[in-house]
């Protein structure tokens, strides 16, 4: 059994014909509430134990219908809908307290098939100062407690760490697990939602900005190392927001792409 508490914390049992049993710990939480990427990535070890041969997501959209339930065990149910040579197609549900929290449809493949790069187009990893020139992530700058930074380590750029000082809806910086767990696909889930919402830096604190629906494709599995990401909103629009994401491995390799519809209470509104 792995000692890293990711793994402890999304790992999954074999229920039969119930699916997959696990338990969503408190440890991830924004505020109150399980991280979305946490409860993703859960539902994404029960995939990879289910499909041996296709162990990734290559594509995973989520939909959250209700927040998650920390402390709280889980069930996630799934669907094979086709199974291929090169990937397969699954529906599953992760399901708390006889409620379904997220629903999601998958693409599963295996990124360790892949030949030499051969990249026509690959967006490059942006300009960002070294992990250790730049601002570890803030529980009172976004307004809400913060449990899930004791497991990661999060580092924003020095111009877009302080709630609102960016003066435009973008965050970025660094990202690893605090004990030394490298990264993997599975951690890639987590780390597309884990960074504070881009709108943070245009808007101050903004407290929990839960998720609605929650796309992220798979390009590559990240080598070890620290994960470079980058976040914009350009679309906020009562109080509905799309954010457009990507993370660089180490090697600067672009290893993932993602696109939230997330809710956000704007400055001014009424409770």
């Amino acid at each position: 059994m792995s000692a890293f508490e990711f793994d402890h914390d999304v790992r999954i049992a074999s229920a039969g014909e119930a699916g997959w049993h696990g338990h969503v710990s408190p440890g991830w939480n924004i505020g109150a509430n399980p991280n979305g990427g946490y409860l993703l990535a859960i539902a994404g070890a029960a995939l990879r134990a289910a499909l041996p041969a296709h162990p990734d997501p290559l594509s995973v959209t989520a939909h959250y219908l209700k927040p998650g339930l920390p402390g709280v065990d889980c069930q996630v149910a799934m669907q094979v809908l086709r199974g291929g040579r090169t990937l397969s197609t699954v529906r599953a549900s992760l399901v708390q307290d006889g409620a379904t929290r997220l629903e999601l449809l998958a693409a599963m493949g295996d990124l360790g098939t892949a030949a030499a790069d051969t990249s026509v187009l690959r967006p490059p990893p942006p300009e960002m100062p070294p992990p250790e020139a730049c601002v570890p992530r803030s529980p009172g700058e976004q307004g809400v407690p913060l449990p899930i930074v004791d497991r990661l380590d999060i580092r924003l750029h020095p111009d877009e760490s302080r709630a609102g000082s960016a003066g435009r809806a973008r965050v970025g910086g660094w990202i690893r697990f605090r004990d030394g767990r490298e990264p993997d696909p599975l951690a890639a889930l987590l780390f597309v939602d884990a960074f504070p919402p881009a709108v943070f830096g245009l808007l101050g604190a903004v407290g929990w900005v839960p998720t609605v629906e929650l796309t992220v494709q798979l390009r590559a599995r990240p080598a070890p190392g620290w994960m470079l990401a980058r976040f914009e909103t350009t679309d906020l629009l009562d109080g509905r927001l799309i954010e457009d994401g990507m993370l660089w491995d180490a090697t600067g390799r672009l290893v993932a792409q993602s696109r939230q519809l997330a809710l956000v209470r704007l400055p001014g509104a009424g409770a």
